[in-house]
């Protein structure tokens, strides 16, 4: 039982409002901080008392010890100075040679010394005629006489004084501590409150803004503090998710538009081929495999942009990026006329999904294949980084929209229409999938034409 109570309590701390964790934590504290300096209070009064009460023994010692040295007489000088006040006057064999208080047995009230030196002790229930037992402090003090004697002057004060302030102090301070506590704990309490109102506005702010009203943002304060701050980030938040909704509405309706062409297409022919009985349906067939086929394109782009959004792991492997290029041309070569020139190809080593990255180069090779007038050039070469250059001779992409190439479902000119081939997707499935692999896509002027350029970590 004894191991789960500090989980309960956990819990339940766990379980109470930021509100009421701050002001128990604050009390805690302060409660631990007024106890120590109560208790450190208490023992510095008690040991300056009891210092004050040695000075004062050892006074009335010294004025005793004087007039001896001087031949005076002690009984003269025993009268006590102070209520419950004992002064001795003892022989070097701790006999009493004179009192300030009547013995009746003969032997010292006092506790007797046990060296010959000066000495401070404290006894406990010294018992004075007529009065209850009550603790004193006792000094001896030695003293030679003119005979060449040597006698020890003992003196014993009261200490009910200084118990009686001491006990004073502490009854104030159990009142008092506690008293302050709570009017500390009360203030903790209004202050946290206070200091977390701004808190609970945004709070309430943030759950009024709904998914479809991502559009809003936050009241920022004018404190320029931290909670300026956490608004403001909040505030940035919440326009990288109105961005990122935009984009995904976007992409989902520019994504739904492009299906249903070839879909609409394909469904047309299919139904005029089945209400007409004509052979000479058979020569569509070139047209609607062209539709099936960039329909079946489409479907793959979408699918692997939604694993990269998904961020569906890699498969990473080492793999000869020269071998990728080359085995891509070749495959492309076989269904161009254009020229394809890989002389620039070189040997480079990566760490990445062979099946990813086949797809960037295919993607930039069916870029580079549709805007090329007769040639499309490929390079590759390791030096800190693997660099792949895809280029062609076409009419090239204005400096402020070549990152625009990138997004998808973009098209900046006929060129890029669908009658052309493409999805609008090629591209940003390149982007995506260099970013992945640690990488960076970017274009460049050819002088005419465009040329793109990745660049990838090597293995190792």
């Amino acid at each position: 039982m004894s191991a789960r109570r500090p989980r309960g309590l956990t819990r339940w701390v766990r379980s109470r409002s930021l509100r009421a964790r701050l002001t128990a934590a604050a009390v805690v504290v302060i409660a631990v901080a007024i106890t120590c300096s109560a208790v450190l209070l208490t023992l510095r009064l008690e040991s300056a008392l009891v210092t004050g009460v040695d000075q004062a023994a050892l006074d009335r010692a010294q004025r005793v010890a004087a007039a001896i040295t001087s031949g005076g007489s002690a009984e003269s000088l025993l009268a006590v100075d102070v209520d419950d006040e004992v002064v001795h006057v003892l022989d070097e064999d701790r006999a009493v040679l004179a009192s300030s208080v009547e013995l009746p047995d003969g032997r010292p009230l006092l506790t007797a010394p046990a060296g010959t030196g000066l000495e401070l002790v404290t006894q406990d229930g010294l018992a004075l005629p007529g009065e209850q037992d009550e603790p004193h402090r006792v000094l001896t003090l030695p003293v030679s006489t003119t005979d060449g004697q040597r006698v020890l002057v003992q003196v014993g004060l009261p200490l009910d004084d200084a118990e009686e302030s001491v006990e004073e102090l502490i009854s104030a301070l159990a009142v008092g501590a506690p008293a302050v506590v709570v009017i500390l704990a009360v203030l903790t309490w209004l202050l946290a409150g206070r200091a977390l109102r701004p808190v609970e506005a945004l709070r309430r702010q943030a759950a009024d803004i709904s998914g479809d009203a991502l559009d809003r943002r936050l009241a920022v304060p004018a404190s320029g503090d931290e909670l300026a701050r956490l608004a403001t980030t909040f505030n940035a938040l919440l326009g990288r998710a109105e961005a990122a909704t935009r984009r995904q509405r976007e992409f989902v309706a520019d994504a739904a538009h492009e299906i249903r062409s070839p879909l609409a297409s394909l469904r047309t022919q299919l139904e005029v081929a089945a209400l007409h009985d004509d052979p000479s349906w058979r020569s569509r067939l070139p047209a609607l495999t062209e539709d099936a086929q960039r329909l079946s394109r489409l479907v793959d782009d979408l699918l692997r942009l939604a694993r990269i959004d998904a961020r569906v792991p890699l498969v990473r492997d080492t793999v000869d990026l020269d071998e990728i290029v080359l085995e891509t041309v070749d495959r492309v070569r076989a269904h161009t006329a254009l020229r394809l020139d890989t002389s620039a190809v070189s040997g480079a080593r990566i760490i990445g999904d062979r099946g990813a990255l086949t797809r960037v180069v295919q993607n930039l090779l069916d870029n580079a294949l549709r805007h090329a007038h007769t040639t499309v050039a490929v390079a590759l070469t390791a030096t800190d980084r693997a660099v792949l250059t895809v280029t062609d001779d076409g009419p090239g992409i204005p400096t402020d929209q070549r990152e625009q190439v990138f997004d998808r479902f973009t098209r900046l000119d006929d060129a890029r229409s669908r009658d052309a081939g493409g999805t609008g997707l090629g591209l940003a499935i390149v982007r995506d999938v260099v970013l992945q692999h640690g990488g960076q896509v970017g274009l460049e002027d050819a002088h005419p034409g465009a040329r793109f350029v990745v660049r990838l970590p090597l293995a190792g």
